[in-house]
């Protein structure tokens, strides 16, 4: 028996390679960053043949950091940044345009006359589980067919393929123009606006109304079974790629989140909240989204409540890149120490507008409460207290809809390493936060998935078992100063709002 699973980790910022036991321990990693295309504000691209150059790379990369070749690996699992966009020929392979990535506003204004149609935001929710916004894949499809040359002509004669990251990946992986798998799972297929959530199928309707012919749909297929084998070029030539999940769903399966009721935070370029919610599809009444959790083969779809923050990780990248406060993503938490608090200061991320649970596209960045006292230790503290409190917002409305409050978080992501956050965040929230021995869980779910499909793992008990707590942060603020901050925080969020005018 083979001793390995290997998972393809497309990310916003980066693309790597992990390589697992069966003990669900991390073999081998290897990662690439990508650029970060930024044509106009509001805008925001990848540039998919790097994306997949990246991903051959690492899958190489890792293979040769764990001395293996592909007869050691009995699978691989992809998972990926959801909702962002691919149109591409399927003739040559070529996309038409850079990849439209899920924080991207340019469909603003496309959302805004679907949602004349009636209804208004709330057009499509009961179908997809989805409000109308703009992170969502579909009417990004419809801005590359409306705006570049031929493009709907085209689409239209059956020649363009339209995919999230999952699909580009494992149609190049399976052979491209040669026979390429177009296929994907309803994790991704649920956060297009496209796919029905009962039936798991695309809804012809609602892509008629946005003029997206369904031949550029790939097949939905579940997020765990044999899709296809790797090219024999690529480094892991010949093994079946056997699970999709969308990184969120990824790591709420890599959290062993298998029960209605257990929940996670990723803490990544955005922050996502998940709530299993078992096979009942809970319809949100508080700006959540109701979305696939995963499929397990012929099992019934399991479903969860999501809460979407689209900026966190990705305010500290700014607080390097753009104003070069820091030098490095770990040098905040040192900066923030310095201070004892935030000095008043709030800053409301709203770079791609606002989502769960406000859903304003018109908001933008805010930083509230600016005193002569404030300095850049308050500044950093701020910065890393926004993550706190709109998980809050989040976990607010998610117990408002689930009417169980949350007794525990688990989290995982990259800013758990951050003692100071997860303490601010257990403080915040009065519950106690939980980070497990293998933090990055999003590819472990992904493995988890694909090693299911094979036979490397027998059952979800397998995984339960392979979850091992690392460290817990129980709450410490007092009421008065927990509220007292969370409802600064609520007025520094009303500032952001109605900042986009028809003009801008």
């Amino acid at each position: 028996m083979t001793s390995y699973v290997a998972a393809i980790d497309q990310g916003t910022t980066s693309t790597r390679c992990m390589i697992f036991d069966h003990s669900g321990n991390v073999v081998a990693v290897d990662q690439m960053e990508h650029e970060q295309i930024f044509p106009k504000a509001g805008w925001v691209e990848h540039n998919p043949e790097e994306i997949w150059n990246n991903t051959r790379e690492v899958c190489a990369g890792a293979l040769a950091k764990a001395d293996m070749s592909p007869k050691d690996v009995a699978a691989v699992g992809i998972t990926n940044q959801r909702e962002t966009t691919v149109v591409w020929d399927r003739a040559t392979g070529k996309p038409v345009y850079n990849a439209i990535v899920w924080q991207d506003t340019r469909t603003d204004r496309i959302v805004s006359k679907l949602g004349e149609l009636g209804g208004g935001q709330e057009r499509y929710r009961d179908r997809t589980g989805l409000p109308l916004a703009t992170y969502f894949s579909g009417p990004k499809i419809k801005w590359i067919l409306d705006n570049v040359d031929g493009a709907r002509e085209r689409a239209e004669s059956g020649d363009l393929l339209f995919g999230n990251m999952d699909t580009w990946v494992l149609w190049n992986a399976t052979g491209g123009t040669d026979g390429g798998v177009h296929v994907t799972d309803p994790t991704n297929a649920s956060r297009t606006l496209l796919m029905d959530l009962d039936t798991l199928s695309w809804n012809h309707e609602i892509c008629a109304e946005m003029g997206i012919p369904t031949s550029m749909l790939p097949e939905i297929r579940s997020s765990s079974e044999e899709y296809g084998k790797i090219r024999t070029k690529g480094a892991l030539g010949g093994v079946p790629i056997a699970g999709i999940l969308g990184d969120q769903q990824a790591a709420t399966f890599g959290q062993a989140c298998l029960s209605p009721g257990e929940a996670k935070n990723t803490y990544g370029t955005g922050n996502f909240v998940l709530l299993n919610t078992g096979t009942d599809k809970v319809m949100s009444d508080n700006g959540l989204l109701t979305t696939v959790c995963y499929k397990i083969g012929a099992q019934p779809t399991v479903y969860a409540l999501e809460g979407s923050i689209a900026v966190t990780g990705s305010l500290v990248q700014w607080l390097r890149d753009n104003l070069r406060m820091i030098d490095s993503a770990p040098e905040i938490e040192q900066l923030a120490k310095g201070v004892e608090d935030n000095g008043g200061c709030y800053f409301v991320p709203a770079f791609s507008g606002l989502f769960a649970p406000h859903w304003r596209s018109d908001a933008r960045g805010a930083i509230v409460g600016l005193t002569r006292y404030v300095n850049r230790g308050h500044m950093a503290r701020a910065v890393l207290e926004a993550t706190a409190f709109q998980t809050r917002e989040v976990i607010d409305a998610m117990n408002a809809d689930s009417g169980v409050p949350l007794k525990s978080l688990k989290v995982d992501g990259g800013m758990v390493s951050n003692e100071l956050l997860m303490q601010f965040q257990a403080d915040i929230l009065n519950v106690s936060v939980v980070r497990p021995k293998v933090a990055e869980t999003t590819a472990l779910g992904a493995a988890y998935a694909a090693g299911l499909a094979v036979g490397f793992w027998s059952s979800e008990e397998d995984i339960r078992s392979n979850w091992v707590k690392d460290k817990q942060w129980d709450p410490e603020l007092d009421d008065a100063s927990r509220e007292r901050q969370y409802r600064q925080w609520q007025k520094a969020v009303t500032r952001t709002f109605d900042w986009v005018d028809e003009d801008t």
